[in-house]
C-alpha cells in the first residue's frame, strides 16, 4: 500500500508597500479639488470682461473658441448686440426721412420689417409710379433722396447690403426684348449706384437681384402696383456672402447702365408699370 502524497501550495501575498497605493488617488482627488476652488476664488475676484467671457465659454464653448480673450459673453449676447444696432438704424432712417419735404405722401409706400436675415427696407409703388415712372428703371427724386438717407445711416455700419427688385406679373408687350426680368434688376442695380455715391462704403453691396414676377407682395392680385417695389436688406452678419454683383435673369455682366439705355435696341414702355 503506498503512502499517499500530501501537496503544500504556498501563496505569496504582496501588499505594494505600506496600505498600498490606494492613497495616491485620493491625494490626487484633493489636489485637483483645491485647484478648482482656488481657480474659483481668482475668477471671483477678476474684472467683469473676464468673467463674462469665462461664464460665456462655459455656457457655449464651441461658440466662443474662435473669442477667447476678447471678453465676449457668447453668441446670445453678440445676436442681441445685432438686433439692437438695427433696431437703432430703423429709429434714425426714420426720423431722418420724416424731415424729408413731401414724406407725408410717401410714407404708406415705405415698410421696414425686422427678419432673420436683418432689416428689410420696402418701398413699393403705386399706380402713379412713385419712385420710378411706369416701364423704367431710373429712379424718381423722391426715390433718389430716401435712397440717400438710406445709404448715408447704413454707410456708418459694417453690415452688408442686398437689394432687390420686383415687379408685377403684367408682361410687356409681345416681341419686346426688354421684359420683367431685366426691369427689375436694373431697378435694383439704380439703386445701387445711388447709394454707393452717396455714403456706403466700398464692398458694402454684396447681392443685386431682380426676381421679376416670381415674388409678388400679393399673389392674390398679381397685377397690384405694390408688388413693384425694391427691396434693402440690412443684413444681420456682417461680411456673410463674398463681394459680388449678382444678376439674376438679365445682362451676364455687371454694367453701368443708364437704366435701359445700353441695351439692344430701345425698350418698349410698359403702360401699367
Amino acid at each position: 500500500m503506498s503512502e499517499e502524497q500530501i501537496i503544500i501550495v504556498k501563496k505569496k501575498i504582496s501588499h505594494g508597500g505600506h496600505h498600498g497605493g490606494a492613497w495616491k488617488v485620493a491625494y490626487a482627488d484633493f489636489v485637483t479639488a483645491m485647484m478648482a476652488f482656488f481657480m474659483v476664488m481668482w475668477l471671483m475676484g477678476s474684472s467683469k470682461p473676464v468673467q463674462d467671457a469665462v461664464g460665456g465659454y462655459f455656457r457655449d464653448p464651441r461658440g466662443l473658441e474662435s473669442k477667447k480673450g476678447t471678453g465676449l459673453a457668447g453668441n446670445s449676447a453678440n445676436a442681441d448686440a445685432k438686433k439692437d444696432v438695427l433696431a437703432q438704424l430703423e429709429k434714425q432712417v426714420q426720423k431722418s426721412m420724416e424731415k424729408m419735404d413731401g414724406f407725408e405722401k410717401i410714407k404708406k409706400q415705405i415698410e421696414m420689417t425686422a427678419t432673420p436675415e436683418g432689416l428689410r427696407i420696402e418701398f413699393m409703388e403705386d399706380s402713379k409710379g412713385t419712385f420710378f415712372e411706369n416701364g423704367k428703371a431710373q429712379p424718381t427724386q423722391p426715390m433718389i433722396d430716401v435712397l440717400k438717407i438710406l445709404a448715408t445711416e447704413t454707410g456708418k455700419l459694417p453690415n452688408s447690403i442686398s437689394i432687390e427688385g420686383h415687379t408685377d406679373a403684367k408682361p410687356f408687350s409681345a416681341g419686346a426684348v426688354y421684359g420683367n426680368w431685366e426691369l427689375s434688376t436694373d431697378r435694383s442695380n439704380a439703386a445701387r449706384r445711388v447709394m454707393e455715391t452717396n455714403g456706403l462704403h466700398p464692398g458694402q453691396v454684396v447681392q443685386v437681384r431682380g426676381f421679376a414676377d416670381h415674388n409678388l407682395r400679393k399673389p392674390q392680385a398679381p397685377e397690384d402696383a405694390a408688388n413693384r417695389r425694391i427691396s434693402i436688406i440690412v443684413q444681420s452678419m456682417q461680411k456673410s456672402l463674398p463681394n459680388e454683383v449678382v444678376f439674376e435673369g438679365s445682362i451676364p455682366v455687371a454694367k453701368d447702365l443708364s437704366p435701359a439705355a445700353n441695351l439692344a435696341g430701345k425698350p418698349e414702355e410698359k403702360k401699367e408699370k
